[in-house]
């Protein structure tokens, strides 16, 4: 299974790719898509959506997982991020992928044990659970491995519950 995971930003989008494979998971790729301060906010939409398309035509994930909205300073900072979310969701939609979405608490908790873990706790863990050899940074594409990693996880747990509950 190959998952995209994405931290959504209408500055900064970050994205992690990770490969499951039976006794590890692996990183295939991450980065973040930098978005032109001088461009306007459709140019920018139109920036992560072509991005990601390109990112889905060259590694071919199952999923992509998203960071859910939770908080932002003011309204308009939500609307905006509301809209950034939307156009990866379409990107999604439109290349056939399915779309889980996780909110930060349930990354944090998937990746450090802990709900409130910090932004360096996360990195830090990144590094360690995908045994790299730096901790990846920006923190925005961090985020997108921490998002990419939950939904693994998350995949794999739902996998042996079903199997259970057949058995049962």
């Amino acid at each position: 299974m190959i998952v995209l995971g994405i931290d959504p930003g209408s500055r900064r989008t970050g994205f992690g790719i990770l490969g499951e494979e039976p006794n590890r998971v692996r990183t295939i790729d991450y980065g973040t898509i930098k978005l032109d301060s001088k461009k306007n906010f459709p140019e920018k939409l139109k920036k992560i959506s072509e991005t990601l398309t390109t990112l889905i035509k060259k590694h071919n994930p199952d999923f992509i997982a998203i960071e859910d909205c939770f908080y932002a300073k003011n309204v308009k900072s939500a609307l905006k991020l509301g809209h950034v979310r939307g156009a990866i969701i379409l990107t999604a939609v439109k290349e056939n992928l399915d779309v889980a979405e996780y909110t930060p608490l349930e990354i944090k908790k998937a990746v450090t044990g802990y709900g409130r873990a910090d932004k360096g706790q996360v990195q830090q863990m990144m590094k360690i659970l995908l045994n790299l050899t730096e901790i990846p940074k920006p923190d925005d594409s961090a985020d997108a491995l921490a998002c990419a990693y939950c939904h693994i996880a998350t995949y794999k747990l739902k996998n042996k519950i079903s199997n259970i509950s057949q058995l049962i």
